[in-house]
């Protein structure tokens, strides 16, 4: 908004001329996404309270969790009130991508808002159904992957692996499906890691970091040419919402950080696994996220592991999933789970 309206006054003012920058723009949108937060957290945490919107923690949890019962949750809504209107106020308007980036977060953060608000409603852990929840993140990630395939122009359907210059191949139309699976999977991982406090805001930090530079120089034609990686036009307008992302969660971990006063729910979790993936697919490093989100990839797997070998084996691999539970059953306590957790994720990325 503020490039539209600032940046053709240059001839009159020729500071405004800065605006055409996007490391400018970014660095304020995560000042601006940062600010938000401080300002408005602990009115939100206020009115979470006030409605009663508690987190209910399942039964079979550790035990150190159940102190926790109560705490406000929902608290995606404050990253999301964060992410979207600095984007807006920082973002090229032509972006398509960047507009693809947000409709990720309203997406998948109002799914996870329908599914916090049952939780509440129900007074349980569980939310809405696995079926029900499925149906709608497919539904979401179907809109999300048809607007990339018409919008993410010639190289949008080409599948890259990480240190190889050439795409493996065209998906073409499979690209939708592959999406599809892309989006509703890391959305789902996010959402996974997501049960200590600090733990999954920490690492989307880092991820939407390295993203944020991966998607800057995948916008410039010589940084990309020099690195041989894809180049994306307009690419590197999603630094700003990356960076957004990287505010918002900072000003969160202010209050999430243990003992935390809020719980960001399935409404920020599913926001910020949902716009992460999106960004992956739109700058074509797709596969890349599998290891800069190495941790939640290692969260997925240790639940799939978990629910696969006790139904093969009648054994369970480990003490609990997701595997920061299993930590903490091992007498690990909850902030050096966290600490171990996020260095390794810096290691990831």
């Amino acid at each position: 908004m503020l490039k539209e309206l600032l940046f053709p006054l240059t001839e009159i003012f020729t500071p405004f001329n800065i605006f055409q920058y996007i490391t400018f723009r970014a660095s304020y949108a995560a000042v601006t996404s940062l600010l938000i937060s401080f300002l408005f957290g602990p009115w939100v945490i206020e009115m979470l309270r006030r409605f009663k919107f508690g987190e209910t923690i399942r039964s079979d949890g550790p035990e150190s969790h159940h102190v926790k019962s109560g705490t406000p949750t929902m608290g995606g809504v404050l990253m999301i009130l964060s992410i979207i209107p600095a984007t807006l106020l920082w973002m090229n308007f032509d972006s398509s991508t960047t507009w693809i980036g947000m409709l990720a977060v309203a997406g998948f953060g109002a799914l996870g808002f329908l599914d916090d608000w049952w939780k509440i409603r129900r007074r349980e852990s569980g939310g809405l159904s696995v079926a029900a929840k499925l149906i709608i993140q497919i539904v979401v990630a179907g809109g999300l992957a048809t607007l990339l395939y018409f919008f993410a122009g010639e190289q949008g359907t080409l599948l890259y692996f990480p240190m190889i210059k050439k795409p493996l191949f065209d998906m073409g139309l499979f690209f939708i499906p592959f999406a599809v699976i892309w989006l509703v999977g890391f959305s789902n991982a996010v959402n996974l890691t997501d049960g200590l406090d600090g733990l999954a805001t920490g690492l989307v930090i880092l991820v939407a970091l390295t993203f944020g530079l991966l998607a800057y120089i995948s916008g410039r034609v010589d940084f990309s040419e020099y690195l041989q990686i894809p180049y994306v036009a307009g690419a590197g307008e999603l630094t700003v919402l990356c960076l957004a992302v990287v505010g918002a969660c900072v000003g969160f971990l202010w209050f999430n950080g243990h003992p935390a006063e809020i719980m960001m729910g399935d409404t920020g979790s599913l926001a910020l696994g949902g716009v992460l993936a999106t960004v992956s697919l739109i700058i074509k490093h797709e596969l890349l996220l599998v290891i800069v989100g190495g941790v939640f990839v290692i969260e997925t797997l240790s639940v799939i592991i978990q629910v696969s070998g006790y139904k093969l084996t009648g054994k369970r691999v480990f003490k609990m999933a997701p595997l920061h539970h299993h930590f903490e059953l091992e007498g690990w306590a909850e902030s050096k789970v966290v600490l171990r957790f996020w260095i390794l994720g810096g290691l990831f990325a």
